[in-house]
């Protein structure tokens, strides 16, 4: 039978937050991550967790991310175009830089858009639109990857998973939050697929030679598909232009060439645009607020479900009971912490 142990969220993060600072990581790179590692457990998001921490620790052990990167507001603050250099560090302590100039531009302009480059990316994209609905904004925020996913007609990798997530506030409720690949699946989901050695469902990846495949073995070594088709397709273009090429960062195919294994967090660039509802919808009849939670209660009142309710849930059950972690899980962290990066 296999053992639990639960933690505190405090507790959870000082283990992940020691290990990290352990392995080589300043604290400025270490504490940014361990919030956002524990936040993926507090919420349930097993793929994008502890499970991540390995990949940090190869990256590091890499010399492909810089462990005492100090991140720089560089440009014209009086633009609605927040831009931070990341100094090759992780994009978690950038975006945190970035957090209150980012807010006061909206405010001050109805809308201003964040600029994050020469950053490592790490983690889902929801931890920072959430960090915006929490100031009263709406947000999107993208980025490339590197090069795993083919193109709808395509038979080898040239897009990147190219996350998208959207955030908009509410006043009593948590917001309204997605976050997702525009691949079928995360690739993080493909390999804990592997290490389960459970097949993948039909339609979600190709083979190095072009074939489906449910293996996901065959899958990392050869290439994920969009979601829908087409539209998944574009949509994945769409952020290569405007996360990659319009701020003068890497596509993902460049990231795949400057960091040449998959195995590793990529370096790239991230844009996150932020709205202010007021500023947008003044002068116009009804609270954009109101109307918002009318439509969210339409759908509700159809019997679907809003997305990101299972994460906000298990974060309600986390913040009262703490975060139950199996004994393999804990077995893990105890190992990061004692041997550091040789543990990778």
């Amino acid at each position: 039978m296999n053992e639990t142990t639960t933690l505190s969220i405090q507790a959870l993060y000082e283990r992940v937050e020691a290990l990290l600072i352990r392995a080589g990581l300043d604290a400025t790179q270490a504490s940014a991550l361990a919030r956002v590692i524990v936040a993926g457990e507090r919420d349930a998001c097993k793929s994008h967790g502890i499970y991540r921490i390995e990949g940090v620790l190869r990256t590091l052990k890499a010399g492909k991310v810089v462990a005492d990167a100090m991140p720089e507001l560089i440009g014209d603050e009086a633009t609605a175009i927040v831009r931070v250099d990341a100094k090759g560090g992780f994009a978690n302590p950038a975006f945190e830089l970035a957090l209150p100039h980012l807010v006061a531009r909206a405010r001050s302009h109805g809308v201003a858009a964040l600029v994050v480059n020469d950053c490592v990316h790490f983690s889902a994209l929801w931890p920072e639109v959430e960090a915006l609905t929490d100031q009263g904004l709406a947000a999107l925020a993208m980025c490339p990857s590197y090069a795993t996913v083919a193109p709808t007609g395509g038979n080898s990798p040239l897009l990147g998973t190219n996350p998208l997530a959207f955030g908009w506030p509410r006043i009593d409720n948590p917001p309204y939050v997605f976050d997702f690949a525009t691949s079928v699946a995360a690739r993080g989901e493909i390999e804990l697929y592997r290490r389960a050695g459970k097949p993948l469902p039909e339609g979600w990846a190709i083979d190095a030679g072009g074939a489906p495949t449910a293996d996901p073995t065959a899958a990392l070594a050869g290439a994920m598909l969009p979601f829908g088709g087409h539209k998944g397709s574009a949509i994945g273009t769409m952020i290569e232009l405007l996360a990659g090429i319009l701020i003068g960062d890497l596509t993902s195919q460049g990231a795949l060439e400057v960091l040449g294994s998959t195995t590793l967090a990529p370096r790239h660039g991230e844009l996150v645009l932020a709205f202010s509802p007021q500023a947008f919808a003044a002068g116009r009849p009804g609270d954009p607020f109101a109307r918002a939670e009318m439509l969210f209660e339409a759908i509700v009142g159809q019997g679907a479900r809003l997305p990101s309710q299972r994460r906000f849930r298990a974060r309600a059950v986390a913040e009262k009971d703490g975060i139950t972690l199996t004994s393999a899980e804990i077995e893990l962290l105890d190992t990061l912490l004692s041997r550091g990066l040789d543990a990778v």
